[in-house]
């Protein structure tokens, strides 16, 4: 839905304030206030059935006796009141309204049952509702404010936030500030209407909005959300902050994949692929909003760092390294450029380090920065250092020189097209102590900082945001198709009332679906079978494994044997098997036991699954495996459909990345291999939502292709449908 639809309740020219007070401490009152305080432009109507007047605007008795229009009406009543003041609402054309109560959904059945019925009235005269339980709205270029909040400055930054004290927090930190200004504000509320991703489309197509803070507790609908974030992260930056980062795993789940699917793993993968960069530290969130709102971002993560004193020159390219940006390369001009203009001690090898040449000459800094912006391998500045306070630790008379050099180094963000951040000393919002020179040149649009690692944090939200703003947009894509052969699997697991793929059915649909699968698997229901199916792959090392819909953890169950190569080895693998597996369980239903070939030697442990992410649909994850994954835990999540893009991503994101890259001699994998079987996987999952978890693990990747190890399929409980 289009941003549009609901950019009047944002932009009103007339407000009626139902519960209109003359109680200061009440909403009903500091609204109009605020709304006077700020200079709203519009009409303001208050609704009150006992005062003649609030704050010298005449009081109206209900929304109909009011003589003209009203674009929004902001709700101060108890709950109960709220369907009949939204049906005054809708006859008297009014576009939206702002409803502030709790005692709705979030109160239980009456409260859902009420709020079900708002929204009855409300859709039958096309009146939008923001929340209920909502802190409010405010539009600093409307000057309309129906929060209350004080001080507010205009400028480019949106707020969503499913948490009013998480925004009072951030409008408190942005006046602090004192340069940070900001745009619309939202207080989501219970979504009973207008949902999240209504907002995002909003925010994407406001004007007046540069980048967007989201502060998110949870998702109605996580699939259309994301669809919205990949929108509005093709034009502007969003810095999203979820909470609930230590949320466990699913403690039910009955895969590796399920297990390790806990709610912040998910959400960061699907969310990062949406285009979002992830704050993980409140205190980071306004300043990564603000850097990505004033710059641009950077085409690359090579980074120069030009610093006045070898401690903030190590520590920067510690934090560089630490943060994934590189330090860019510099070429041999820009070298002897640097020395033609640094002493003898200067280090002008990336980072560059002046060792003194700015003492007595602040100026230097602006023929530096203009010299490594220059460099076609550069492309970001940070500077580090005492930059801004040479007049406060050396002489005032370096003041109007700093001054001079901060509004040309400003005057090369546009001129070069690159992102500059400055880390100072003296850089502080909270201290007398920052220099009129700093102040001078975030004024002018580069970004001050006191901490060292928050300035590079920003550098790498630039990063992570051109690298959104690069990625192929995805495809429109088709109808996914089923494939007959586990058309077949389904039926069977219906009418046999299991959820449980077997495997060699998982194998089957796993080839149906365009997944390499080169080893052979037969089933063997009899020891005469497995004699058979021994011989049939050539008498050599094969392993056995139980086939069963009640035992999924095969190995826990002493019903996995490798390496068997002889017939006598057969018959005692194929006992012990079935043997150990009613001791695990029992009276299980036993299949048979499925002969395949050992799998060649070597190659590294991959496990790659899938399950139905209550919130975000079918996610997939990749990883290192084996019997250690869910300790180690190096995996990442994406949402389906799966790009090729996505797939490459997710092999270079997990942190043991340089293994399949090859280490110690050892040849690279394959992961042109992995990547399609990725995609075949993706392909299936999307075209049968009926799979819930499907893990493989382990799959071992070659230097030239890949094999599935084990496989295993969970499907809904058909009973439910």
């Amino acid at each position: 839905m289009s941003g549009q639809s609901i950019r009047d309740l944002f932009y009103p020219d007339s407000i009626a304030v139902v519960g209109a007070s003359k109680d200061q401490t009440k909403r009903g009152f500091r609204s109009i206030q605020k709304l006077l305080e700020d200079g709203y432009a519009g009409a303001i109507y208050p609704i009150n059935l006992k005062e003649p007047e609030i704050l010298g605007l005449k009081c109206y008795a209900s929304l109909g006796d009011i003589p003209g229009n009203i674009d929004l009406a902001l709700v101060c009543t108890p709950a109960t009141t709220l369907p009949q003041v939204i049906e005054q609402c809708g006859k008297k054309g009014a576009k939206g309204a702002v409803v502030l109560a709790g005692g709705f959904a979030e109160a239980g059945d009456d409260g859902r049952r009420l709020q079900d019925e708002m929204v009855r009235v409300a859709r039958a005269y096309n009146v939008r509702i923001v929340g209920p339980n909502t802190s409010g709205v405010f539009n600093t270029h409307k000057a309309c404010n129906i929060v209350g909040f004080s001080n507010l400055k205009k400028g480019g930054i949106g707020l969503l936030s499913q948490s009013g004290n998480m925004a009072l927090s951030l409008v408190t930190e942005a006046e602090a500030n004192g340069h940070i200004g900001l745009s619309t504000y939202v207080g989501i509320g219970n979504e009973s209407d207008i949902q999240f991703n209504e907002y995002l489309d909003y925010f994407a197509e406001d004007e007046n909005t540069k980048a967007v803070v989201a502060y998110v507790e949870g998702m109605k609908n996580g699939q259309v959300f994301l669809d919205a974030l990949r929108r509005i992260t093709r034009r502007k930056p969003v810095v999203l902050y979820k909470s609930g980062r230590t949320s466990a795993g699913r403690s039910s789940a009955k895969s590796h994949t399920g297990a390790l699917a806990g709610d912040y793993a998910v959400s960061e993968g699907v969310l990062r692929q949406a285009g979002a960069v992830l704050a993980r530290k409140s205190d980071e969130i306004l300043s990564l909003a603000e850097a990505l709102s004033l710059l641009q971002p950077l085409a690359s993560r090579r980074v120069a760092v030009l610093a006045d004193g070898g401690g903030h020159a190590t520590i920067a390219a510690d934090a560089l390294s630490e943060h994934g940006l590189t330090l860019a390369p510099l070429s041999h001009e820009t070298r002897q450029r640097l020395s033609a203009i640094l002493p003898p001690s200067a280090t002008i090898v990336n980072p560059v380090d002046v060792a003194g040449g700015t003492d007595s000459n602040p100026a230097v800094f602006a023929d530096c920065a203009r010299i490594l912006l220059d460099d076609p391998q550069v492309d970001g500045l940070l500077i580090t250092g005492l930059y801004g306070g040479y007049g406060v630790r050396f002489s005032q008379s370096l003041t109007p020189i700093e001054m001079q050099t901060s509004m040309r180094i400003a005057a090369m963000l546009e001129a070069r097209g690159k992102p500059i951040i400055v880390h100072s000393l003296y850089g502080s919002l909270y201290s007398d102590l920052r220099p009129a020179p700093l102040t001078c040149i975030r004024e002018a649009g580069v970004p001050v900082y006191d901490s060292l690692e928050l300035a590079v944090r920003c550098m790498q939200g630039l990063a992570e945001f051109g690298e959104a703003q690069r990625r192929p947009p995805a495809e429109a894509e088709d109808r996914p198709v089923r494939s007959p052969a586990f058309e077949k699997v389904l039926s069977c697991c219906r009418s046999e009332h299991r959820t449980v793929v077997l495997e060699h059915e998982a194998r089957q649909a796993l080839a149906d679906a365009g997944v390499p699968m080169p080893a052979p698997a037969i089933l063997a229901t009899s020891l005469d079978e497995a004699f058979g199916a021994f011989e049939r792959l050539g008498s050599v090392p094969v392993a056995m494994k139980i086939v069963s819909r009640d035992i999924i953890h095969k190995s826990d169950a002493g019903g996995v044997k490798l390496n068997v190569g002889s017939y006598d080895e057969v018959r005692h693998a194929f006992e012990s098997i079935v043997a150990n597996s009613r001791k695990h369980v029992q009276d299980p239903d036993i299949t048979g036991v499925l002969v395949t070939p050992m799998a060649p030697k070597g190659g590294v442990e991959i496990i790659i699954g899938v399950v139905r992410d209550a919130t975000y649909g079918p996610v997939m994850m990749f990883g290192l495996g084996g019997i250690l994954v869910e300790v180690l835990k190096d995996v990442v999540f994406r949402s389906l459909p799966l790009s090729e893009d996505d797939a490459h991503r997710m092999l270079a994101e997990i942190r043991a990345s340089a293994i399949l890259n090859g280490v110690r001699g050892a040849a690279p994998t394959d992961k042109d291999a992995l990547v399609k079987l990725m995609m075949g996987i993706s392909a299936l999952c999307s075209a049968f939502p009926e799979i819930v978890e499907l893990d493989l693990n382990p799959v071992l990747a070659y230097s030239s292709g890949v094999a599935i190890l084990d496989a295993r399929i969970l499907l809904e409980d058909f009973k439910s449908q």
